[in-house]
């Protein structure tokens, strides 16, 4: 078996462990979520080893990516069930041993970490960290991005991932130090209970995105892409049903669908067939989703207004702005700060197919320079609001007021 190491380097003003139960620096948007929030704690001069839970890297490596004043180092702590585990050994990797890995890797660290920021994990990672991090007089910061529903999780609401979650976020999370909260919905909860709080939305390297302003040829159909995976956020149905019902032939409007496959969407929605202004393509991978949103006019979000759904911030959103595709959506979380009716995209009144059509006839209508327009509002927008390095000064200020906790 392979000795795991643990070799990262130690500056004198000490760094910053980021832990959480999910892949670094790739494969979930909770990745990409580790690497935005990773990245602006670099820019602001810290040194990051993010403690991802994969079984690999087994030594540290190297984020290469771009220049930040600090570092941003990653190794993998195996936390994570593999694919092919039996699914009782799953569960019990869940319920009675999430965390132990990673309290195990902070113990064999030669000096102890200035701060420990945990995403993700729920209570079994809690129940691990908190002590450990009083016993050190290390504060504990907690990454939250959800506010589950019953819906979104196996078992329901008396289901144990769904009990796990609900602790964790009323009553171990408010126990932390300090909370870096995704929307404002969580920023306002958790500062009423108390909590330090900075709010910082779903982040990247706008920088280094490639933004493709295309010009409108009149006689090709205007091009929508939906990526990702519908479950019981994305109304994808309700998407499926505005385009058919705006142009079913395809002359005028084409929807990419990029993730679930024809089978997958047939079985779900209990459809035979879909109608020709509608391409499924199924699951791609990373670099293939960005240049389909890059070459689209628009990207499509409808959500139905709820407690997680504004709890929440959807990353695909920011990707899409980030790559400079404006967006068409109806307005849950905060999108409402960032995409406005006509500018970085388009404004749904609400989530149904109607509300959708709507805007689908009023997007048909734009000229090539408006929809320039729109492209440039988009990337703009997310330089100045979604880039990492938008966000490293108020993390600063937000660590800096953090005092180290007494034992």
């Amino acid at each position: 078996m392979l000795k795991r190491f643990d070799l990262h380097f130690m500056p004198n003003n000490g760094w910053i462990a980021y832990v959480g139960p999910f892949p670094f620096p790739w494969g979930q948007a909770a990745s990409r979520r580790m690497v935005g929030i990773a990245r602006s704690f670099a820019e602001s001069g810290y040194s990051v080893v993010v403690a991802g839970g994969a079984s690999l890297p087994l030594a540290e490596q190297d984020l290469n990516e771009g220049e930040p004043k600090g570092s941003v180092r990653y190794i993998g702590v195996g936390e994570s069930p593999v694919p092919r585990m039996p699914s009782l050994k799953k569960i019990w990797r869940v319920f009675f041993e999430w965390g132990q890995l990673t309290v195990q890797w902070l113990d064999r660290q030669p000096s102890k970490p200035t701060h420990v920021v945990v995403y993700g994990g729920s209570a079994q990672y809690m129940l691990r960290l908190l002590p450990w991090c009083r016993q050190h007089g290390i504060p504990l910061i907690v990454d939250v991005v959800e506010w589950y529903d019953p819906r979104q999780m196996k078992g329901g609401r008396f289901g144990p991932f769904y009990l796990s979650a609900q602790f964790a976020l009323r009553y171990l999370y408010p126990r932390c130090d300090g909370v870096i909260a995704i929307s404002s919905l969580l920023e306002d909860r958790y500062r009423k209970l108390g909590c330090e709080v900075v709010r910082v939305p779903p982040s990247l390297d706008v920088q280094a995105e490639r933004s493709h302003i295309q010009l409108k040829n009149p006689e090709d159909p205007l091009v929508l892409v939906y990526a990702g995976t519908p479950g019981k956020k994305d109304l994808l149905r309700h998407v499926l049903e505005a385009v058919e019902a705006v142009d079913p032939t395809g002359a005028r409007l084409k929807l990419k669908v990029l993730g679930p496959t024809v089978e997958q969407l047939k079985t779900s929605y209990g459809r035979s067939n879909f109608a020709p202004s509608i391409q499924i393509l199924g699951r791609i991978n990373q670099e293939e989703i960005a240049s389909h949103i890059r070459s689209a006019h628009f990207t499509v979000l409808l959500r139905m207004p709820a407690l997680f759904t504004n709890a929440g911030f959807p990353t695909k959103f920011v990707e899409s702005l980030a790559n400079g595709t404006p967006v068409i959506a109806n307005l849950t979380s905060d999108l409402g700060l960032y995409l406005r009716d006509g500018v970085e995209g388009l404004v749904c009144a609400d989530y149904s197919v109607h509300g959708l059509s709507l805007a689908l006839e009023r997007a048909l209508s734009l000229s090539g320079s408006q929809l320039e327009k729109m492209r440039q509002a988009a990337i703009n927008q997310a330089k100045q609001s979604f880039d990492f390095r938008v966000h490293s000064k108020n993390l600063h200020l937000f660590l800096s007021s953090i005092k180290r906790v007494p034992r």
